[in-house]
């Protein structure tokens, strides 16, 4: 990594569907990663590791967690 890369690492604690805390993390950290000066690493923990589960049925009206994290695990690091 770079000295002028700045670092962000977001601890995500909660399920991915019910409200909204994993998607705006999730939608930040994207944000983020798209930058040439930002390294992002996102940590799930608890609950939150249900939104790395492969293959899930998205509800109605909600984001496709799955496909966020899988666009944040090419430019930044994911881990459970």
């Amino acid at each position: 990594m770079s000295e002028n890369k700045k670092t962000y690492l977001f601890i995500i604690n909660d399920a991915p569907y019910g409200n909204e805390r994993p998607y705006n993390a999730l939608r930040l950290a994207m944000n983020l990663s798209k930058l040439p000066d930002a390294c992002v690493q996102v940590f799930l923990m608890g609950d939150g590791v249900n939104n790395a589960i492969v293959g899930q049925k998205t509800p109605n009206g909600y984001y496709n967690v799955e496909r966020m994290l899988q666009s944040i695990a090419r430019q930044g690091q994911v881990a459970t």
